[in-house]
């Protein structure tokens, strides 16, 4: 399978939460225990920096909260980042140094690393998304199978059961992701990876890949 280890998806350089990911082989690891740890991470945060809302909520003081938006904790904003009109964070989020989480868009257990995209009338759920990672308007990340059973990672003729029933996308550094896209459960997107606008894509894209259609994937030159 191609590489997917958290070392091979991310620069942990840019994200707050990089001890906390050094504790893991794959990101799906990390989801378990994502709220847990704003907590903990949040009570050592510097309230010259920081304001601490209502509870476990943390907003750096630089970033750009529009009023309309919905925030529920645990969650920290770092700096620079933008929360924009009517945008819904249900809890269990990191939102890194100037991410954009825009218009409608509803985040859940998640961790956004610096500079990502998520801008408009996006679903991300039980994911990790890498360094300048962006999801074109009305793409989604599917978090739970129609089966309800527990989401299994496949690529290159090999499995990886996760033991969870709940797992999004895995979206390496550079990521795009194409406007009405829906990324199916256990989804992995490789570093620099592609995605057509309108797709639908489960398993594993690899560095580089350029998915236009199911069974079509080139690499970029």
């Amino acid at each position: 399978m191609a590489n997917i280890k958290i070392t091979d998806l991310f620069d942990l350089n840019e994200t707050i939460s990089a001890d906390y990911l050094k504790g893991f082989e794959y990101p799906w690891e990390a989801l378990a225990s994502i709220s847990e740890y704003i907590v903990k991470l949040g009570n050592t945060l510097d309230l010259n920096e920081f304001n601490k809302i209502g509870d476990d909520v943390w907003i750096h003081k630089s970033a750009k909260v529009y009023p309309s938006a919905c925030l529920n904790g645990p969650l920290i904003v770092c700096k620079d980042a933008e929360i924009r009109h009517c945008a819904f964070i249900r809890g269990s989020a990191i939102v890194g140094e100037g991410a954009v989480v825009g218009n409608s868009t509803e985040l859940k257990n998640v961790i956004l690393f610096n500079k990502v995209q998520v801008p408009h009338y996006n679903y991300v759920g039980d994911s990790i998304l890498g360094f300048k990672a962006h999801m074109g308007a009305g793409s989604i990340t599917s978090n739970v199978k129609s089966d309800k059973l527990n989401v299994v990672i496949k690529g290159d003729g090999v499995e990886i059961p996760t033991n969870r029933k709940k797992v999004g996308a895995m979206l390496g550094d550079n990521v795009e992701v194409g406007c009405n896209s829906v990324l199916n459960p256990g989804t992995i997107l490789c570093k620099g990876a592609s995605v057509y606008p309108c797709s639908c894509v489960r398993g594993v894209i690899k560095e580089n890949g350029i998915y236009k259609k199911a069974g079509e994937v080139v690499i970029r030159n």
